[in-house]
């Protein structure tokens, strides 16, 4: 697993992502409307529509916000259907780049991931050219103020975790994607809901950018989260403390 900095990194571009509330909101309605098509609107008998309810609360949607999601998707009829999608390419400097989307067209989704891709250097690549970089996991973040390192450590392994990463502000515990609702649900009921919680491309290495290859790379993943077709983007590169610092001024 490659080192503490690309939790930071994680951690970075989620916050300037949850500064877009109304957006971010409207990301998990769309992940909730799926998962109630999928498997139903009872969270006891559907695992993906737990998770989702899961990571809405951790970005503080409301409750209302949630059940409407919910039942609008339950009620027969109404809602938009939603394909799942996934995008890989290469940014600049070669960061390999998965995007995952849900969306009702897929040639206007393919055509604005391609857009932001050429627009700042990348190219788009066929399904799977860079997916096997990464490790599919089960990530939870919890602030370290809220439990012992020891602590945290001994209750996520003893749920099933992988490992626990401790960085200045959280821990960051990994799992397989299979005990993932497992763990969430372990870690919830001794500390709480997690800061985050989601599945997670984690990549196997990482490439270290300077602040201009860092700049525009970020750039083009603000765009492409910036999509309301995009759920998620995830990217192997790193970026030293320094750099960050640059960054956030």
């Amino acid at each position: 697993m490659a080192g503490h900095s690309q939790f930071k990194n994680i951690m970075y571009r989620k916050g300037a992502q949850d500064a877009k509330r109304a957006k971010v909101f409207a990301k998990h309605a769309r992940e909730l409307t799926v998962a109630v098509k999928a498997g139903g609107p009872d969270p006891d008998m559907n695992a993906r529509l737990r998770t989702g309810i899961s990571a809405a609360r951790a970005v503080n949607m409301p409750n209302n916000n949630i059940e409407r999601a919910i039942k609008r998707a339950s009620d027969s009829g109404e809602g938009v259907d939603f394909i799942e999608v996934r995008y890989e390419g290469y940014g600049l400097n070669g960061v390999a780049v998965i995007v995952e989307a849900l969306t009702d067209n897929r040639n206007r989704t393919a055509s604005d991931v391609r857009a932001a891709f050429t627009k700042h250097g990348g190219k788009l690549g066929e399904t799977g050219s860079v997916n096997f970089l990464f490790d599919r996991v089960g990530l939870l973040q919890y602030p370290v103020s809220g439990a012992g390192e020891d602590e945290m450590f001994e209750a996520a392994l003893d749920a099933g975790a992988d490992n626990v990463d401790t960085t200045v502000t959280h821990y960051v515990v990994t799992c397989s994607p299979d005990l993932f609702n497992n763990v969430r649900e372990a870690l919830e009921l001794r500390f709480g809901v997690a800061e985050s919680a989601r599945l997670e491309w984690l990549p196997q290495t990482t490439l270290s950018l300077e602040e201009e290859a860092a700049r525009t790379l970020i750039k083009m993943i603000e765009v492409l989260e910036d999509y309301d077709d995009v759920q998620s983007v995830h990217a192997n590169f790193e970026i030293s403390d320094q750099v960050l610092q640059k960054l956030s001024v």
